[in-house]
């Protein structure tokens, strides 16, 4: 059997498919879509209680009670 026919592996690796690309433009929608919905979750859960209540009576804060102390948001 000559050298030549030998098959030897090759060294180069697979080529990998290209990853598409999303341009910023068409993504800043929902970037700040998420930045203004992660402010309101955080302002419900953070703040929303006491003379710095937007919504009127105790129903939020007692909603979202357990989950301050789970968070380590201070409420009482």
């Amino acid at each position: 059997m000559a050298h030549s026919d030998l098959a030897l592996p090759s060294s180069r690796p697979a080529a990998r498919p290209a990853l598409p690309t999303v341009p910023l433009r068409e993504l800043t929608p929902f970037l700040l879509l998420a930045g203004l919905l992660l402010a309101i979750i955080a302002y419900f859960v953070g703040v929303e209680q006491g003379s710095v209540s937007l919504v009127g009576g105790h129903w939020v804060h007692e909603f979202l009670h357990d989950g301050r102390h789970l968070l380590g948001f201070p409420c009482h």
